[in-house]
């Protein structure tokens, strides 16, 4: 009967996570795409784009999309110390043969003073070559503009005129036109975080100025809302999983992205579930992600997970799932929904997991390109390409890892009355 009833719940995942992928039609990347991130040291910090991977693995296991993270500290439209655009576009892009391309860059092209009209003709024809060069090189490319991340003139005053985040506003606002003109996708990544930082402002003004120290790298907490806006763009979902049970009935009201069985409702409710995604992994724990998560729609908008439990008849109940305390909740609670994704649970530990490796195999990459491919080019070393392939191997076995450790697993739940 232990075998039989096995071979039904794998059964049950399977078809979840087929109605799943239905579901996920709307969402901008398909299975088997392979995406570049492209733009300067912003993207070079690999933290929005990591986010953003992450977020696709963990909510779409079942989804095979590769990541390629192709930022260069310093680079303009023109290049950069890493070459100029006509051999970064060669190199670090195409020849990855993605089939989505996001751009972010801006930052260096406004070069830090008011807006100029010929350092701004200078980024638009150049912006246009690169649209240009991908689009004749990879016919089909699905590219999406990013509106440059802003220059912080929130938690401290202007040092120029107006300040250079309006001209980065401005540099957006071509950025948006081109994207519309070429039919591509367009993500702001300036109005959100101004709006974030404005809010955490107003919250700590001191703590604020940690989101982005240097006024131009971001944090992890300012990462965060960028990586935020791009998945937005993409119409990513904010649901992981959404469950509601009739506790005094016995039964299961409604479970979305999730299969729930072996319900038992009595003094203490159980039953087994297994959803088919995984909560988005944030460190709360750093007191400026802390401050950036409340003071925007993260949570709202990528990470709900709610469990709403009504017909309780104990006032409070002890959540366990696994066996593993997640927390004390009042019946109120549990009626009105508890957001899951915000605990800390073993689907939550799960996907650290995963983000460790999307961490992992992006430094892999990071020293194939950077410290081989680039760094030893000149050199003309007999050993490069075999290096360069082992790595490639490497990096490939760490995201089998990471696919396979961000599949749901079946979990065990528990409310106990206390």
């Amino acid at each position: 009967m232990r075998i039989i009833r096995r071979i039904l719940l794998l059964l049950a995942a399977t078809l979840l996570f087929a109605a799943a992928a239905l579901s996920q039609g709307k969402f901008a990347l398909r299975d088997g795409d392979r995406v570049v991130f492209y733009g300067d040291s912003i993207t070079d910090q690999r933290l929005y784009t990591t986010f953003v991977e992450t977020y696709v693995v963990t909510r779409f296991p079942r989804l095979k999309v590769w990541f390629v993270h192709s930022g260069v500290g310093g680079d303009r439209v023109s290049g950069g110390w890493a070459g100029s655009i006509d051999v970064r576009l060669p190199r670090d892009v195409i020849a990855y043969k993605p089939t989505v391309m996001t751009i972010m860059l801006g930052m260096n092209d406004g070069s830090y003073r008011g807006l100029d009209d010929g350092i701004f003709k200078t980024y638009s024809t150049g912006y246009q070559h690169i649209i240009d060069t991908v689009k004749r090189a990879l016919p089909g490319i699905r590219i999406t503009v990013i509106q440059p991340s802003p220059y912080d003139d929130v938690t401290r005053p202007p040092n120029i005129d107006d300040g250079y985040n309006a001209v980065l506003v401005r540099y957006g606002q071509f950025v948006k036109e081109l994207g519309e003109r070429e039919g591509l996708l367009v993500a702001d990544l300036n109005s959100p975080v101004v709006s974030m930082l404005e809010k955490a402002k107003a919250e700590d003004p001191e703590l604020a100025k940690n989101i982005i120290e240097d006024r131009v790298h971001p944090g992890p907490g300012g990462h965060l809302i960028m990586a935020e806006a791009l998945l937005k763009a993409w119409n990513a979902p904010a649901n992981v999983a959404a469950v509601e049970i009739d506790a005094a009935a016995g039964r299961v009201i409604s479970a979305d992205n999730a299969k729930i069985t072996g319900l038992k409702a009595g003094p203490s409710v159980a039953w087994t579930e297994i959803d088919a995604a995984l909560p988005m992994p944030v460190d709360m724990d750093d007191k400026a992600t802390a401050l950036s998560v409340r003071s925007s729609d993260f949570i709202a908008a990528l990470d709900q997970e709610p469990l709403k439990v009504t017909g309780l008849s104990a006032a409070r109940y002890t959540l366990t799932i696994d066996g593993e305390k997640v927390g004390s909740f009042t019946k109120e609670q549990f009626e009105e929904g508890v957001n899951l994704a915000t605990l800390p649970t073993p689907m939550a530990k799960q996907a650290a997991k995963v983000h460790d490796l999307t961490l992992k195999h992006n430094d892999i990459h990071f020293a194939r390109w950077r410290d081989v491919e680039i760094s030893l080019k000149a050199y003309k070393l007999a050993g490069e390409s075999a290096v360069v392939a082992a790595l490639d191997e490497l990096e490939k076995q760490i995201v089998e890892l990471q696919r396979a450790t961000a599949k749901p697993q079946l979990r065990r739940y528990e409310l106990t009355a206390e």
